[in-house]
């Protein structure tokens, strides 16, 4: 690096605990510098117990059907590791893809909000942190395909629902403005949102201590920039004309039927590339059931925004997708 050029932050982690420890130290390897720590920590590869699951089997969106039931013990295994890797693409897309684009728009305050330094600031602090995360959720599923030996190439899984979703949105956008608007509604509902994303897995014990750890790191960061987006949305929101505001609105409502939903793409490509016999009519009967289909289904975060919006409550909608 740079002389005079200090590398960012690491993120807060608690020096007691080895899992934590181990990750935080790859990160910062890979910043070409030491976390300082007392004594000599645990490689990642070290930490990686293959008698628990990669993910938790509940979550699965087919964890009940007879044809994953009927499933060998190494294909379920299989697919619950080709989940946490699916899980880490989504974060990782959604924070290059649809989060740091957003925080942008703040950074160079391109709607005209008069935004002073003091958010600049935040937000490209914010956005160094999102790199972080991303290393951090790479890292996370390298450790699994090492530690199970398998290849699980997270390339061959098409982009994550949100990311297509928010393409479809900007195709459709009007406009510089009405661009700068999805963008900020994308990032505003990944970041309210994220923590109930991540808390899905982070207490299952029986999952990985990598996986949870990981997932642990990322959410404090998340607590704080959840705060970030939501006071700067307010601060924007007050500031938009009626159809400005109607526009952000459905931008909100748009990203959070994504975010929230069940990701029938990627399993579709998992399916084939492990060649599940039945697999791609269990997605149909899956997708086209009558049961909730929403992956997240805890909507505080947004509520919470809205709320000081003095907005009401989220669109039906979004709690039930075929209302």
């Amino acid at each position: 690096m740079r002389p005079g050029v200090s590398p960012p932050s690491l993120p807060e982690y608690d020096a007691s605990d080895p899992v934590e420890s181990a990750i935080v130290s790859r990160l910062a390897s890979n910043w070409a510098r030491r976390a300082t720590v007392k004594k000599a920590e645990p490689e990642l590869d070290d930490l990686f117990d293959s008698s628990l699951s990669d993910y938790p089997e509940a979550l699965l969106p087919f964890a009940e059907h007879p044809t994953y039931l009927a499933l060998s013990p190494e294909q379920k295994q299989r697919l619950q590791a080709w989940a946490w890797i699916a899980f880490n693409k989504n974060v990782m897309d959604i924070e290059k893809y649809v989060v740091n684009p957003g925080f942008d728009v703040l950074a160079e305050d391109r709607l005209g909000v008069g935004l002073g330094d003091w958010a600049a600031v935040a937000v490209n602090q914010a956005m160094v942190d999102e790199q972080y995360h991303t290393l951090m959720h790479f890292n996370a599923s390298s450790a699994t395909r090492r530690g199970r030996g398998w290849g699980l190439p997270a390339k061959a899984l098409p982009d994550v629902l949100t990311v297509r979703t928010r393409a479809q949105a900007l195709d459709a956008a009007e406009g510089p403005r009405k661009i700068a608007l999805t963008q900020l509604a994308f990032m505003t509902v990944a970041e309210v949102s994220i923590t109930a994303y991540l808390d899905l897995i982070s207490d299952d014990p029986g999952v990985q201590s990598i996986n949870r750890a990981t997932i642990r790191l990322h959410a404090r960061d998340e607590y704080c920039h959840a705060s970030i987006a939501g006071e700067l949305a307010v601060l924007v929101w007050d500031s938009l004309d009626r159809g400005d505001r109607s526009y952000l609105l459905e931008g909100f409502e748009g990203a959070m039927r994504a975010f929230s939903g069940t990701d029938f793409g990627a399993w579709r490509a998992i399916m084939e590339i492990e060649a599940v016999t039945g697999g791609q009519k269990m997605l149909d009967d899956i997708e086209s059931g009558r049961r909730n289909n929403l992956f997240v289904q805890d909507y505080s975060g947004i509520e919470r925004l809205y709320k000081t919006l003095n907005l009401d409550r989220i669109s039906p909608t979004l709690t039930n997708p075929r209302a």
